[in-house]
């Protein structure tokens, strides 16, 4: 698959991978900063942005859409981000590619099956967001606005509601209002989403001591809990795990400073 992506700068590679519901577009002020050190490779993941639609979502063809693009602009060896899903992507690329990892920094996201969280999954969290998605009528939709009156009503958040808002655009077609996520793909791979990539993935995989790791974790986000760290260190032994104070799971836009300060920190 030819995946989106954007670049910046010049140098060492560092490949940014953002996660459910983003694009390349959400990680520009970081893939600028990084830019002034380094040529950063931003992705647009499959069914999301610009890349191409598929009826596949899974781990697994995800972490072959990676290596296909690393193979594609020869990149050798690079540092790569990823965020959230793309954090369980950027994990499953570098357990079978070791060889072309540098160093890998996970971003509020960690190897589990987040099933297991039971009520407090974010499982059912995304699958309100995408059934809402699902049930927007574009051909009754003239303005965004519409859209996000749509979506207040339906999901609990405006942070949410103006993040998912950024994937509205207009065909130029049929200049409808229309998605440009694969919202049906996304929805009937939600429970892949949520448990794939999880401890016992790794169970022939570990222990990871090819490469330097470091997971930055939101101090007001669910996604990387205390008792989490066990099995990170079980799996990346000599693991960093940072803590970024007032930041849930979009850190780097919520403390964008800080976040900036720990990654520069870590890849030096």
């Amino acid at each position: 698959m030819q995946l989106f992506f954007r670049t910046e700068g010049a140098g060492k590679p560092v490949v940014i991978i953002h996660g459910l519901y983003g694009s390349s577009d959400n990680w520009l002020t970081v893939a600028k900063k990084l830019a002034s050190r380094y040529k950063v490779y931003s992705v647009d993941q499959r069914n999301h942005g610009r890349s191409p639609n598929s009826e596949e979502h899974t781990y697994e063809v995800m972490k072959n859409d990676l290596a296909e693009f690393f193979d594609q602009q020869r990149i050798e060896k690079a540092i790569v981000l990823g965020h959230s899903m793309g954090g369980k992507t950027a994990m499953c690329f570098a357990a079978d590619y070791p060889e072309r990892i540098e160093k890998l920094i996970v971003v509020d996201m960690t190897p589990k099956d987040y099933f297991l969280l039971n009520d407090e999954s974010q499982y059912y969290l995304h699958n309100n967001i995408l059934r809402a998605m699902l049930e927007i009528d574009f051909s009754r939709i003239e303005t965004r606005k519409q859209v996000e009156n749509f979506l207040n009503e339906r999901i609990d958040g405006t942070q949410i509601v103006h993040f998912l808002l950024k994937n509205v655009h207009r065909n130029k077609e049929n200049h409808q209002l229309e998605w440009r996520l694969n919202v049906p793909v996304l929805y009937d791979n939600l429970d892949e989403i949520i448990k794939g990539v999880n401890a016992h993935w790794f169970d022939d995989r570990i222990p990871i001591l090819n490469y330097q790791v470091l997971f930055i974790k939101g101090a007001q986000s669910n996604y990387i809990l205390p008792e989490d760290y066990a099995s990170i260190r079980r799996i990346y032994p000599e693991a960093q795990i940072v803590e970024i104070p007032n930041a849930g799971h979009w850190l780097h836009a919520e403390q964008p400073k800080v976040f900036m300060d720990t990654v520069w920190k870590f890849i030096k």
